[in-house]
């Protein structure tokens, strides 16, 4: 008797091509409920604006604090009962806010694409009309998640901008400009001072040093600079009249279209620098600068810098920027006041300047 074995059957085997099937269809579905989150919350942004504009009219109807109050709060009781909590009194009060601070419904269209409602309430509470349209345009621009935004508030990236410290009326001009081209500037990308506590640079230290350093956390650092920034070289070498010469850090804007030249220093900014960071924005512009793009821009890095001889030098017009940078962050009320103080010097200065221009 002749007894035949029966082997187990295999299941077949998946062939390798879907794998890849399933994760291009995995990747599909997950693009069309990110779109479809994206549109939802954006008509969500605008539904908030025309709650708040209906019901700040309401409220603006009444002469009495009080009553307005009341209003509110049983709209709110109403409207959460049947919609949830989403639409309660204190949220109906963002709602009133946002559609206060943001009272052109077409900025609002256009800033929903790029902001979500979680972007909206945290900048509907800066009082600065000037810093909020700030923040709000570059985030837009630069499509900061909300965590991003919060650090950049935090960090007072607004006060730190050439642009915070120009008259009122510059500032709008160059934020109005902003939004309806979306054209970046020096003002908006430069800052000052830079924070660089992440650095991990502690009292002594060489110049060497500090450069290391950058270039083991440069994505830190490109961070701490800003959107649009693109590694070129580190001690780019170059050679005029047989001498060599080392530009610490190159990089490329993208939205400025183009390069910059980033020197350190370990101490005050002298003007000798001026000198020769002067050699190496023309050394580029004859041997590095595209056909499309803008002329070089040098940006020197300073432990500290002294106010009025930068001012005597004018370096904006060399295309020269001057900015210092701290290696360890004050207490917060200090950093505050002391951004706060230099916005307030400078634009003293700018207003005693454009009035003496008139005259």
């Amino acid at each position: 008797m002749v007894i035949v074995r029966k082997t187990p059957s295999k299941m077949p085997r998946k062939p390798a091509s879907s794998k890849r099937l399933f994760v291009d269809v995995r990747e599909l579905i997950l693009g069309a409920k990110a779109r479809v989150a994206h549109t939802v919350d954006s008509a969500l942004s605008l539904l908030y604006w025309s709650i708040g504009k209906r019901v700040r009219e309401e409220v603006l109807t009444s002469k009495r604090a009080e009553y307005g109050r009341q209003i509110v709060y049983a709209l709110g009781r109403q409207l959460s009962g049947e919609f949830g909590d989403g639409f309660s009194d204190k949220n109906l009060w963002n709602m009133v806010r946002f559609a206060e601070v943001f009272h052109d419904e077409a900025i609002v269209s256009a800033l929903r694409r790029q902001l979500s409602w979680t972007h909206f309430r945290r900048l509907i509470y800066i009082d600065d009309p000037l810093k909020r349209d700030f923040y709000a345009e570059m985030c837009a621009i630069e499509r900061w998640s909300t965590r991003t935004l919060e650090q950049k508030i935090s960090s007072m990236l607004y006060e730190r901008t050439a642009l915070s410290k120009k008259p009122a009326k510059l500032v709008r001009a160059e934020l109005d400009a902003l939004r309806q081209d979306g054209r970046l500037t020096p003002d908006l990308v430069f800052r000052d001072p830079y924070l660089l506590s992440f650095l991990g640079l502690k009292d002594r230290y060489l110049e060497k040093d500090l450069e290391d350093a950058i270039i083991r956390e440069l994505e830190k650092f490109i961070l701490e600079l800003g959107a649009g920034f693109a590694f070129v070289a580190r001690q780019k070498r170059i050679t005029v009249d047989h001498d060599d010469y080392y530009i610490d850090l190159l990089f490329f804007h993208r939205a400025l279209h183009r390069l910059v030249a980033i020197e350190l220093k370990m101490g005050d900014f002298h003007p000798s620098d001026k000198g020769q960071m002067e050699l190496y924005l023309r050394w580029l512009e004859k041997h590095e600068r595209g056909p499309s793009e803008e002329p070089p821009i040098g940006l020197i890095l300073c432990a500290g810098k002294k106010r009025e001889t930068v001012e005597l030098l004018e370096l904006e017009k060399s295309g020269i920027r001057v900015s210092s940078y701290w290696l360890e962050l004050p207490p917060r009320k200090l950093l505050e006041k002391k951004l706060h103080d230099a916005v307030v010097i400078a634009r003293g200065l700018a207003e005693m300047k454009e009035g003496a221009d008139k005259t």
